[in-house]
This record gives structure tokens, sequence and C-alpha cells, in this order.
């Protein structure tokens, strides 16, 4: 994607990833994804902030032939995406310094291999002159590592956000145009990376409440031209209020689970509460983490693999105790042919889920007309719980 400019002196390199499925070998991609650079051109000196994948570097180096110099090279984040291409543009831009936060120099030279004569290391509220245009870099730790931060250049009031604010989406769009499709994207990239981290995040928004601020542009997707869309959505999902909704991962084997799990579905959905079902051995699992971002209730059902839960609803559970969702309430159902310890194994893989659990069911074979009644009984306790806690209902 050619440079384009977001404000004078202020270009964005967009490297598309149209075609990639899976990041970190773990995250699914479904619209592929983008890493995005910010060339600042000042009066007097010139910076880059950010690099791409290495994958791409060449798309990246191409876009910076006409380039003769580069006094900075900033790197807020260390993660390969972000800076795997550094050692190729130092090499380009002899006498460019790398500038990092504190934290992020060990990372840099250890993982990157650069020399250390080159690194300048800037602290919180630190500003570099390029003239006409300041950086003036914000420490975000935690934002979703310990070394994040992001650079803002006050004359434009532009924030270079780095991850925070981020969507996995490919997109030919400089600016957001379709929302409901960042939207998305941007709560997918929470749920998955940073949801773990909302309490500091948290506090990080409000650090940056007071900056003066018209023009988002983050490391991945579009840039927001309406800064107020990605920052109120952050805001919500960062807050403690949650919503009357339960989320369902289950597996089922020989058929009881899964008839188990479909009638508590029915029996919550005729007490108002909406539930989002995940069958997974299909499940796109970053649909599962985006659905734990408001949810107030998890329940888990899962048939019994040699006395313990399924091997797939074992790792949704460690996902979601990795996760650290804002859910208030558990409960776990399922079957078992002969003998089942998976109820005890499940509870002990969530422990850093702070929950309320309001039932256990685990039924020998196929569910009998008092597993019915107890699955009644346990949504009545579910709806109750998110009535007395005066949940919002989706719309």
């Amino acid at each position: 994607m050619n440079a384009r400019e977001i404000a004078k002196g202020i270009k964005v390199i967009s490297t598309v990833h149209w075609e990639r499925r899976l990041f970190d070998s773990l995250i699914p991609l479904p619209d592929g994804t983008s890493y995005n650079a910010y060339l600042i051109q000042g009066s007097k000196g010139t910076a880059l902030v950010d690099t791409t994948d290495p994958e791409l570097k060449h798309e990246l180096l191409d876009q910076l032939e006409s380039v003769e110099h580069i006094d900075y090279l900033v790197t807020q984040h260390s993660e390969q995406d972000h800076s795997g291409t550094i050692p190729d543009v130092l090499a380009r831009y002899p006498k460019a310094k790398l500038v990092c936060s504190s934290k992020a120099k060990d990372l840099v030279l250890t993982h990157l291999d650069v020399a250390p004569e080159r690194i300048r290391v800037v602290e919180d509220g630190e500003e570099i002159s390029l003239g006409d245009k300041t950086l003036q870099f914000v420490y975000t730790p935690w934002v979703h590592w310990p070394e994040t931060m992001c650079t803002y250049i006050p004359q434009d009031k532009c924030l270079l956000s780095c991850d925070f604010f981020g969507s996995h989406v490919a997109t030919s769009d400089m600016y957001v145009t379709n929302k409901e499709l960042v939207y998305e994207a941007a709560k997918r990239y929470f749920a998955e990376i940073m949801m773990p981290f909302r309490n500091m995040i948290r506090r990080n928004l409000d650090k940056l409440s007071g900056l003066e601020i018209d023009v988002i542009a983050p490391s991945h997707g579009p840039v927001y031209n309406e800064p107020d869309f990605i920052v109120d959505a952050y805001k919500d999902w960062v807050s403690p209020s949650m919503k009357n909704e339960v989320v369902l991962p289950y597996i089922t084997m020989h058929g009881s689970t899964e008839m188990m799990v479909k009638y508590l579905v029915n029996s919550l959905a005729d007490r108002g509460v909406t539930t989002h079902l995940f069958d997974l051995s299909v499940t796109d699992i970053g649909k599962l983490a985006i659905s734990l971002v408001d949810a107030a209730t998890l329940v888990v059902g899962t048939p019994t693999v040699h006395i313990g839960p399924h091997p797939g609803v074992f790792y949704a559970a460690h996902l979601a105790n990795m996760l650290r969702p804002k859910l208030k309430y558990a409960a776990i159902v399922g079957s078992y042919g002969w003998s089942s310890k998976a109820i005890e194994q499940i509870s002990g893989l969530i422990p850093n889920l702070k929950v309320d659990v309001l039932g256990t069911i685990l039924q020998k074979g196929a569910p009998t007309e008092d597993t019915y009644k107890q699955l009644d009984e346990l949504a009545e306790k579910i709806a109750n719980a998110h009535k007395e806690d005066e949940l919002v209902t989706t719309e």
C-alpha cells in the first residue's frame, strides 16, 4: 500500500497481510490484518514510528526508497509484527537512533541484536523535537506488554497508539469507513489480546484523556478520524458492567451433553436470558472470546473422556482462565458413561475467574426428566442472579 498522508508531514505506510489467517500460531484472523508504520517529516528532522512484520519487510522498504534520511526510528512495542524489520531499517539509515521505552531496551538488545550505542531510551512524557513536529512519548504499560508506549504529536492532535485501539483487519481504506466491521474486529482484538489487562487499560485510558486527540493511528487496522468511536468502545469493554448474557461453550460425543445444553438454552430464553452457544468442535475461538467481554455467566458443557473433561473443553476453560473476563457466575453441565471427575477438573482449571458457581449437573448417560428439572432450576438461578444485579438485557 502506498504511503498516504493523514496530516501534513505525517504519513501512514500500511503493509496489508490480506491472506494471513492465524497470528502467533494461536489467534484466528478471519479478515487478515495490517501493520502500520508512520513517517513523520518535520522541518528539522524525520522519524519513523514502528516498522512491519518481517514477512512484508520489502513492502515497507520499498516505500522508504524516496526517504533519504531518518533521524529517529521509534519502536513502541517489541513484538515482531512491529519491530521485526528494525534491523533492516537501521542498516539502511546508519545514522538513525532507535528510540524506545526503558523497559524495551533489554528486549531490543536480546530479540533484535541492536548495537547498544544506537539506542536512545526515552522516559514517560519525554519529547523529541523534529522542528515543527514534536514527538511526545506516553508510557502505556501492559497494553499488552510491559514496555509498550504511544507517541503523541501535539501540533496535529494525533496519537500513534501502537496496539492500543488496534484491529486485525485487512483493508485498503486509510480511515474507518465500515464501522460495523471495524467494531467487531477491534472487539475481537481486545478480547483475544487486551482483556487480561483491562484494569491497566482503564488506567491508561484515564492517562490519555488529558490529551487533545483528533486522530488515533493504531499499528493494526484503519486510522480513526472519529476517535470517540473507539475510545467509547474501550471504556465500555473495560468497565465493570455486564450484560444479561450467558456464554456456553460445549462439546458432545454421543449426544447427551448436546441435549442438555440446548434444553438449558431454551430454558434461559424463556426467562429472558440471552445465551451464546459455541460447539467447540467447530467454533472460531475468537468469537468465543468476543462473547466473554460482556457476559455475566459462563456455563461449560462437557462429556467425559477417561474420567476428565473433553480436551476441547479443557482448552476452552484454560483460555477463559487466561483471558480473565469480568464474569460473575459460572456453572458446569455434562454427561459421563461410567465415572467422571470432569466437574472437579474444570473447576481447577479456572482459578483466575472469581465467580460464584450457581450449579453443577452431571448426568450418567442420556438426560432424564429429573435432569431437565435440574436444568430448569439452574436456568432460574441464573435468571434471578442477573435480575438481582440489574444487568442490561441484550437488544
